[in-house]
């Protein structure tokens, strides 16, 4: 499947526009790591980094790849790996980030102060059902206790 000639172009300066704008984003994420308050807010320019910063230029690479015609058939196998790619990050890059916020809001690595409000914290403290005078587990009842 060969590509229109007058096409190649287009394809190339709008990859290169794409991987321009993943360098800009790249730059503003690194000064926002720099230059936010707490890690929850940089933990956010992060991400803006990982999305703007790498699947944007990887999507551009791809239709540079694409346009590039004296790359042959490779150009193909070049196109689909950075678009493989640029969906892994999209899907891994966010999962990621809540990983890492959960993990230090959980082990308190990461106090913020002053806090407005904190809906993970309202939810660790609210009582459990036991507390509550509902109903004991199963386990409990095979220990003994009383139901």
């Amino acid at each position: 499947m060969a590509v229109p000639a007058g096409l190649d172009w287009v394809l190339v300066i709008i990859g290169e526009i794409m991987i321009a704008v993943g360098v800009i984003s790249d730059l503003i994420a690194a000064i926002g790591l720099l230059r936010f308050p707490n890690f929850y807010v940089r933990l956010h320019a992060a991400t803006i980094g990982t999305i703007w910063g790498a699947f944007v230029p990887l999507i551009g690479a791809a239709l540079v790849a694409a346009g590039a015609d004296f790359l042959g058939r490779y150009r193909w196998f070049m196109a689909g790996g950075a678009v493989i790619t640029a969906v892994l990050i999209l899907i891994l890059g966010p999962a990621g980030s809540h990983a890492l916020a959960r993990a230090a809001h959980r082990s308190k690595a990461a106090v913020v102060q002053p806090k407005v409000v904190d809906h993970l914290e309202e939810d660790s403290r609210a009582p459990s059902p036991k507390e509550e005078g509902g109903e004991e587990s199963e386990a409990e009842v095979k220990e003994g206790g009383e139901p």
